[in-house]
């Protein structure tokens, strides 16, 4: 018998869903079944999560990555990543665990009753186990019992707050209400309808026997009159608003606690109105709401509505068409799940933040293993066309498929030799922020031209390559951003109105970052909170994170920074898209975003940082640390000492992030969908489940997009993806 011929797979792009495609089609288990190649524009792998390694080795970022506690998929794939490449090798590197530390602590910014801002740092107690730990339940994401342990989160607040006070010390049990009831619904009615005989449940008493028995009556659901229920919570809601409404107006701390409680009985009351809880469509029932008009739509009030434990969902998810903060828009549905699923599902702590660069934490280590097992990597390939088959060609009923991909050649290596893109920092493997010309024909003449191998707009080339089917790949993964589809599938979007659809309905928006080293701790710049990372702030930098902990994996000599802080946003867009060749766009927009960064230390910074404003007004810039300034005379510090930071405008079609609006989710495509013969997709933009624009959503898609091809790994191993 002759040796079985591999599969060729062609996976065109290079961040979190084409390398979870790619690790799963490689796994040990496919005895080199498919052989796949991965083609990447530019020098490093990453996408939107991309990162690189400048001046004194700083850590540069496409934005601020920080990773969730529920972030179930790309944990264990990542954790599997180490363990793999530590056991292949004569000297093993750090363990997953040791390049993660917990951060508990989650802050936002709100205004103050007596005017200003006000911190508020809530800390998240540890939960059993670590991300991407084997489930230790059946069904973790059922909806009775997020609901459930969400009126137990409700029970535990007010029994917390200084201003309810029941009657009784000993609360009801809802375990025992419910071995009594046993799912009878007339005992569940009988007690109901006592309960709402008590009026306005005006006693606190009364509410906490209330919620017990809401709890209880939720696991019972499927036997019972929503109805009843949807009644008693809503007499629940209205005792509680009732108690507290008058409290709030000038203390600052019961608001905060208030808004919390208003924000979980609306979801509550809307839970129960809408039957989401025996809805086959689960919380897509709901998709067609925006966030804050379910929220309206089920009681919460305006001041709730406003808050910013509302805000935070719209900030950390960068929820705002077109960029403009006038116009926040996240699906109601897709942003509970995802609410759902931090609160209740988040092993160890909410947030994981990384202790390096995520292209050094994450990419480089798979980058390392996929190599190891096979994987041929293209940089600086830069996809121009998917082409399709022509249609008078194809045999009777012969499904669609792609011919071949056309690609421009960004640049040539010398002599043909692989290029290699990695380099040692503090002994770790990491993406630089340029990529070494010496490796390149015409290298320094690339330098000097500063040619931008990953601007949409920089479309210089060395050749063109042409790859065909069967000859050159067998199937396609297709893992660019969705706003690159238009300029790369013109031929399927014009003959395919799902496509069409797709690329027009589903949004994506740009965004800006930057990141500042200074020489004082936040101590000293006066931050009275633990380190955090905060959101809800004042555009146009709402999101900051303490990244301090970075500064030991970077390459000071000398006085290392204190500390660091990343700060991002959105970006809005201009009246008017830019022409395919203007070659400039990409830098007109850094300098819009450091004019932004200025701007906003000279302005809003003093309200984080009360030292950090000069006395004569404006920001300290003395406090920034300039990466080449050692042997340098001290020069005076003004706003010029910015030019020595690092800052982003992420506006490139594929480094968009993608948004999850009402009434478009419909309208995204599964990896699993078998329109063409030969072709899936993969990306956060895809209908994955999670539907978020986030690292877990694109590893579940390219999870999929490998399922799609090879029927592994199978779906009921992707953690969520029959999630309601």
């Amino acid at each position: 018998m002759g040796t079985r011929k591999p599969i060729k797979i062609v996976i065109v792009g290079g961040g979190c869903a084409s390398v979870a495609a790619a690790f799963e089609l490689t796994r040990p288990q496919h005895k080199g079944l498919y052989e796949v190649t991965i083609y990447q524009m530019g020098w490093r792998l990453g996408g939107k999560g991309s990162s690189g390694r400048g001046p004194a080795g700083r850590i540069e970022e496409h934005g601020l990555h920080v990773w969730l506690g529920f972030y179930d998929n790309a944990f264990q794939l990542l954790r599997q990543c180490y363990e793999e490449r530590n056991a292949g090798s004569k000297k093993p590197g750090k363990n997953w665990d040791e390049l993660f530390m917990p951060e508990p602590y989650i802050a936002v910014a709100g205004n103050s009753a007596s005017g200003g801002w006000i911190n508020w740092a809530s800390h998240f107690p540890p939960a059993p186990g670590l991300p991407g730990d084997p489930l230790d339940m059946i069904n973790p994401f059922a909806l009775q019992h997020y609901f459930g342990r969400t009126v137990a989160l409700l029970r535990t607040l007010l029994l917390g707050l200084d201003t309810f006070h029941p009657a009784s010390s000993k609360a009801a049990d809802p375990d025992q209400l419910y071995d009594e009831i046993g799912g009878d619904s007339d005992l569940i009615g009988a007690r109901v309808a006592r309960l709402l005989r008590s009026g306005v449940l005006a006693s606190a008493a009364v509410v906490v026997e209330a919620l017990a028995l809401v709890e209880a009556a939720i696991k019972s659901i499927s036997v019972i009159r929503e109805n009843a229920i949807l009644k008693l919570v809503e007499a629940i809601a209205a005792a509680i608003r009732e108690q507290f409404e008058r409290l709030v107006a000038t203390d600052d701390r019961i608001r905060y606690q208030w808004e919390i409680v208003d924000l979980i009985l609306a979801n509550l009351v809307g839970a129960i109105r809408f039957r989401l809880l025996t809805d086959p469509n689960g919380l897509d029932a709901i998709n067609h709401f925006d966030h804050r008009q379910w929220l309206r739509h089920n009681g919460a009030s305006e001041r709730a509505i406003n808050s910013p434990f509302t805000r935070i969902l719209y900030d950390l998810t960068l929820a705002y068409e077109d960029g403009d903060p006038e116009r926040p828009s996240i699906a109601a549905g897709t942003a509970l799940r995802g609410t759902l699923r931090l609160l209740f599902c988040y092993r160890g702590s909410p947030l994981w933040k990384m202790r390096a660069g995520m292209g050094d934490v994450v990419f480089a280590p798979f980058y390392e293993v996929l190599r190891r097992r096979g994987v041929a990597f293209k940089f600086f390939h830069r996809l121009r066309n998917v082409r399709l088959a022509d249609r008078k060609e194809l045999a009777p009923g012969e499904k669609q498929y792609v011919d071949a991909l056309e690609f421009d050649v960004q640049a040539e290596t010398l002599e043909g030799r692989e290029y290699k893109p990695l380099v040692t920092v503090r002994g770790m493997q990491c993406w630089p922020s340029e990529p070494d010309y010496r490796q390149l024909k015409g290298g320094a003449r690339f330098r000097r031209e500063k040619r931008d191998f990953e601007s949409h707009w920089d479309q210089r080339r060395t050749a063109t390559l042409e790859l065909r089917v069967t000859r050159d790949f067998d199937f396609v993964v297709l893992g660019v951003g969705i706003g690159a589809l238009p300029h790369v599938c013109s031929e399927i979007i014009a003959s395919n109105s799902r496509w069409r659809a797709m690329v027009e309905r589903v949004k994506t928006v740009a965004t800006q970052a930057f990141q500042i080293w200074l020489n004082a701790d936040l101590q000293e710049l006066g931050w009275e909170l633990p380190p955090v990372t905060l959101t809800s702030f004042v555009k146009p930098f709402d999101t900051w994170a303490d990244m301090g902990h970075l500064v030991p994996a970077e390459a000071w000599h000398g006085n290392p920074p204190r500390t660091v802080a990343y700060f991002c946003n959105v970006l809005a867009d201009p009246p008017r898209e830019p022409g395919a060749f203007d070659i400039d766009y990409p830098s007109r927009r850094r300098e819009e975003v450091r004019l932004n960064a200025i701007g906003f230390l000279n302005r809003d910074i003093q309200h984080l940082w009360p030292a950090a404003e000069h006395p004569s007004g404006g920001f300290y810039w003395e406090f920034l640390v300039d990466p080449e300034a050692a042997g340098k005379a001290k020069r005076t510090a003004t706003s010029a000492l910015f030019d020595t930071q690092f800052w982003t405008a992420n506006v490139n079609p594929s480094d968009r992030y993608s948004l999850s609006l009402p009434s478009r989710l419909e309208y995204r495509i599964s990896p699993l969908d078998n329109t063409y013969d030969n072709l899936t997709i993969a990306g956060d933009w895809t209908d994955c489940s999670l539907n978020l624009g986030c690292v877990e959503s694109a590893v579940m898609s390219g999870r999929l997009a490998a399922h799609a091809l090879s029927h592994c790994p199978a779906l009921e191993d992707i953690i969520g993806y029959d999630h309601p």
